[in-house]
Order: C-alpha cells, then structure tokens, then sequence
C-alpha cells in the first residue's frame, strides 16, 4: 500500500500507520524534553546547595565565586558563545573554587600572605574540586574545567601543566576572570586594583600565564561593562543581585 493516498477531491492523506508513528515521536521528543528540563532543574538544585555549603565555609570565597561567573560570562559573550555554552561556563566558573571546602579553615581564612607550605595546600582546590564534582554525573564536563582554571599557558600553571589550547576554553577564560577579581577584591593584607591597572597586569602576562586572544578580548568586554555603569549583576543559576566590584 502507498504511504499516501488521495481523496475524492484529489487531495493527498496520510495512512493511520504513518500518522500513529508521527504521533508517538511528537510524544517521545515532548517527553525527552521534559526530562531535560527536570534534569536540569535538579542540577540546579544541587549547584544551589553545594554553593550553600561554600558560603558557610568561606563568604568571601562564595562572592568570588559569584563575581567570577560574571566575568567569565561577560568574556564569553565577547567571544560569541552559544546560551548553552554560556550556562556551561556559568556552572564552571560557580564550581571552580568549590573545593576549597576541603582546605583548612587555618589556611583558607587566613588573614595574612600564606607561607611556601600553606600555598601548597592550597593548590590543592582544584583537583578537590574535580573530585566533588566528578560524583555527579551532569558536572563531569564542569569537574574538567573547574581542575584546569589554574593552568597556565606557557605550561607552567597546575595541576597537570597543560599548555596553550590542550588547557580547555572554559578553563582558560575562568583563569581570567578568577585573576582578574583577585586582583580587584579587597583583602586583609591589601587594598583591591582599579580596574585600568589590573588591564594592564593581564597584558603583561599575556601570552604567559594567559591566552592572548582571550585576554584582549576580556578587557574589550569589560571597559563595555564598566561603561554601563551598573553596580550589581544577576546569574541564571543563582538567585539574587551581587556587587560588580569588590574593592
């Protein structure tokens, strides 16, 4: 029997068998849409409370994170990332310090320069990050980026001294914006950058400890931030406005 056959007035029909298996594949992509979106509402979920348990560990290591996100994302729009990518790199750049939960109160709050040995600890929070992360199995990609923002690009960053493009994109832009608001923030021991200086920190290490494309392409976007004159930003992950500067 044809698919398609004709009525009295010669217009085209389509068989039952053929309008049942249209039927059935509207309903099976209606429904792998909704599990999407419910899985994505549990990720968030779960991102929600995991960044909970960080702003009970450390505030000031959750608004970095926060600020941090914001960069990454302004940096990622600069360079034409799709939405998708754009939330990709929102998670990542949330989750990267996430593992600091695992460094000691002694060390991560300390209120003064650490010692060679304290660092040392320290470096540790991005392979702890991967590891909390790894666990779920939406943040396997996010544990990848979240253990790289520390590498650098002549090679000489950790924990696995990647260099140039084998350190993944995401990983890359973070490394600047989590830079860039370690420069700006205010600290104990001293007083955050204007921004213009911390511009011309990433330009001097352009090409050393950062991708150069991506670091020119950052200041673009953040002299267009600045010229907006907005005090606060949102995320879509994160409920509430945060404080552009933290100075």
């Amino acid at each position: 029997m044809s698919k398609k056959n004709k009525n009295e007035t010669g217009a085209k029909i389509y068989s039952l068998p053929n309008l049942v298996t249209n039927v059935a594949l509207l309903n099976l992509s209606e429904e792998n849409s909704r599990l999407k979106m419910e899985q994505k509402k549990i990720c968030e979920m779960a991102a929600r409370t995991i960044l909970h348990a960080l702003d009970c560990k450390d505030h000031y290591t959750y608004g970095h994170s926060m600020r941090v996100a914001y960069f990454s994302l302004s940096l990622g729009r600069e360079i034409g990332l799709s939405e998708e990518e754009l939330y990709d790199l929102e998670l990542a750049a949330l989750f990267h310090d996430i593992g600091k939960i695992g460094v000691p109160d002694s060390v991560l709050l300390k209120p003064s320069r650490l010692t060679e040995e304290e660092f040392l600890a320290m470096k540790d929070h991005p392979s702890q990050s991967a590891e909390i992360l790894t666990g779920f199995t939406h943040f396997e990609e996010v544990a990848k980026y979240a253990k790289h923002h520390h590498e650098r690009w002549d090679g000489r960053g950790y924990p696995d001294g990647l260099k140039g493009e084998d350190i993944p994109l995401f990983s890359r832009i973070i490394l600047i914006g989590d830079t860039f608001d370690a420069m700006t923030s205010s600290r104990p021991y001293r007083k955050g950058l204007d921004y213009e200086v911390a511009y011309a920190e990433l330009e001097e290490f352009s090409g050393s400890q950062f991708d150069p494309e991506l670091a020119k392409a950052f200041v673009t976007a953040m002299k267009r931030e600045v010229a907006k004159n907005e005090k606060t930003f949102e995320l879509s992950i994160v409920d509430g406005k945060f404080e552009k500067n933290a100075a």
